[in-house]
């Protein structure tokens, strides 16, 4: 073993090591190990950043800003409307949201695809009196498994197709992903539908309404200002001052049956008001007790009070790489700075009750805010979080839903026929986007999911070190000898399996980026068509289904579904075993070895 192949194994199991660990974001972990690579000697350094450049990291950007075109539009809140199920039949629900799901995934960013279907599903789930745990896992499994069927459906297609070019001297097309894909996103949907969505513990299955999930009542309480109270003459924002380290805020305040909500810096306390405080039972009795309040204990606490023609609640769910992901209440100066009060803050499907002011969000978290109705959208863009309420269709967009649509099919017509490349085909109708101002230009970096890019750039000019240098050899000739004796099918099998659990602690990127000169060793080892092996990445890369933390829409749905860590495997194992059944045939059928 040469001294390169040496440092590319030690550089290699470092990273994968380190995006296991989580510690570091992957963006940053996928750059270290670039520059690791540099020093080492193993990269050029004139070749250092030319994966930056390379077609599959374009084709990701461009997709991502291309959906966000086809969200401001309106086309795809048109499509929910149309066909977001309404039955209390849970597999009949699940079945056509996770159908949908899947569809809109195969020509679009799939995380992007679950923050538009999120809200419909859950909206249409309470509708149809069943719990939001029973379609959102299987709504995350839908969007994944729809991004099987064309090349731009998931970054590892992309990734696959375009490594194909160097080996092959021909990338993959745009359907060549379809005979395949389409047969495991079919099979995989009927499955989380009709045996999956019962597999999730009945304990989240029984969670019916959204509310369940902060249980406000409980730490919603009222209190009586007395004249005797020092609170009298004070505003709503002195009386914040004073409470130092009490964890209660004022929220609302009743005077003489008239309500007043929302943010109450300036409002001066009388005699008589009701103030409606948010504390858990300890801080309450504090807060009381500083102020000289006197408890109401009355059934009026309740979240309806909390609302007026003006003021407004809403829930949302805390997205990977939110601005607000990792920081706490306290830094974010909500009241002063968005004019929004956070309510109460429910993580894994239970309620944060004490210390919320220095409460650090993480992804999945579900949050309960009230503030103006008409400004409440708005803050949320700001804040980064996606609303669990569906959203209303952006007026004059709707007319441009169409457009947008005739847009993209256009652009993967002209790809599909070899008029143009995929990348210059993409270029021009999301340029044609933001000319016609579907796309506001801000909106091009807001959409783009930039640590992607980072990893893609990044680990693009690794694999090809890897490559150079004979260690991708080394490996496949290793997971050779667990198949010795065996068919070249069995190679295929170990291929998929091994891209499935990677995917399950990595990025999908990330795992198909590694695996996917493997494969190819494997397959020159064997004597065979790499194109099956390659195949088997791509389906194992992008099948993420056992872990929140393998895939950013499982952990999306985690908040709000009311999910354990420990439930995604109950489903996602026996789905993932499936896949492999299901593909492998459909693989050495369509791409023979």
């Amino acid at each position: 073993m040469t001294f390169d192949q040496s440092a590319s194994f030690m550089l290699l199991a470092g990273a994968l090591i380190l995006f296991a660990w989580g510690r570091w974001r992957y963006d940053v972990v996928a750059f270290m190990a670039l520059l690791a690579a540099m020093l080492l000697g193993l990269v050029p350094l004139g070749e250092a950043f030319l994966g930056f450049g390379h077609p599959a990291t374009v084709t990701v950007a461009l997709v991502l800003i291309i959906g966000r075109g086809l969200s401001n539009s309106g086309a795809i809140d048109i499509l929910a409307e149309q066909v977001s199920p309404t039955t209390s039949n849970p597999s009949l629900h699940v079945a056509g949201s996770g159908g949908l799901a899947a569809a809109l995934s195969a020509v679009m960013n799939n995380v992007g695809a679950l923050a538009l279907l999120m809200p419909v599903g859950v909206q249409s789930a309470l509708k149809a009196k069943l719990s939001p745990a029973v379609v959102l896992m299987p709504l995350s499994f839908a969007t994944i498994l729809g991004g099987l069927v064309t090349l731009i459906g998931t970054p590892p297609n992309i990734i696959i197709a375009t490594y194909r070019e160097g080996v092959a001297g021909a990338p993959f097309s745009m359907f060549d992903f379809t005979p395949v894909g389409a047969t495991v996103a079919a099979v995989g949907v009927l499955f989380v539908a009709f045996v999956g969505w019962r597999l999730i513990p009945k304990q989240r299955r029984a969670r019916l309404l959204a509310e369940e999930l902060f249980d406000i009542e409980n730490y919603m309480t009222e209190a009586r200002v007395p004249e005797s109270s020092r609170a009298v003459g004070m505003t709503v924002r002195e009386l914040a001052h004073e409470t130092g380290e009490v964890d209660a805020a004022v929220v609302g305040l009743i005077r003489k049956d008239r309500r007043i909500l929302g943010p109450l810096p300036q409002v001066p306390v009388q005699a008589d008001d009701l103030l409606l405080i948010e504390a858990g039972p300890e801080a309450m009795d504090k807060f009381a007790y500083m102020f000289g309040l006197e408890l109401a204990g009355t059934d009026r606490t309740r979240a309806s009070l909390l609302k007026s023609d003006d003021v407004s609640l809403i829930e949302a769910v805390v997205p990977p790489r939110s601005r607000i992901d990792r920081r706490a209440v306290n830094e974010l100066r909500l009241r002063t700075r968005y004019g929004v009060n956070l309510l109460a803050v429910s993580r894994q499907g239970r309620p944060r009750r004490d210390r919320l002011r220095t409460f650090r969000f993480q992804q999945g978290d579900v949050l309960l805010l009230q503030g103006d109705a008409e400004r409440l959208p708005e803050v949320l863009v700001e804040l980064g979080c996606l609303p669990l309420a569906a959203r209303g269709l952006q007026v004059g967009k709707r007319g441009q839903a169409s457009l947008s649509v005739g847009l993209f099919a256009a652009a993967i017509t002209a790809a599909a026929a070899g008029v143009l490349s995929l990348q210059i085909a993409l270029g021009l109708v999301a340029l044609t986007m933001v000319l016609l101002r579907i796309i506001a230009p801000r909106e091009i970096y807001d959409s783009v999911d930039w640590p992607v890019i980072v990893l893609l750039g990044a680990l693009i000019p690794v694999g090809v070190a890897l490559e150079a240098t004979g260690s991708t050899q080394l490996i496949a000739a290793m997971i050779l000898k667990f198949t010795t004796g065996a068919s070249p099918v069995t190679a295929l099998v170990l291929v998929m399996v091994v891209s499935i659990a990677l995917s399950s602690v990595l990025n999908n990127a990330a795992a198909a980026l590694v695996t996917a000169p493997i494969a190819v060793g494997v397959a020159y080892e064997l004597a065979v068509s790499p194109d099956p092996f390659l195949m088997a990445v791509a389906i194992g890369a992008s099948c993420a289904f056992l872990t929140p933390i393998g895939h950013q829409n499982n952990a999306l749905i985690m908040g709000p579904g009311g999910y354990r860590f420990g439930d995604y495997w109950r489903m996602g194992l026996p789905l993932e075993v499936l896949v492999v059944i299901v593909a492998v045939p459909m693989i050495l059928w369509v791409w023979p070895l």
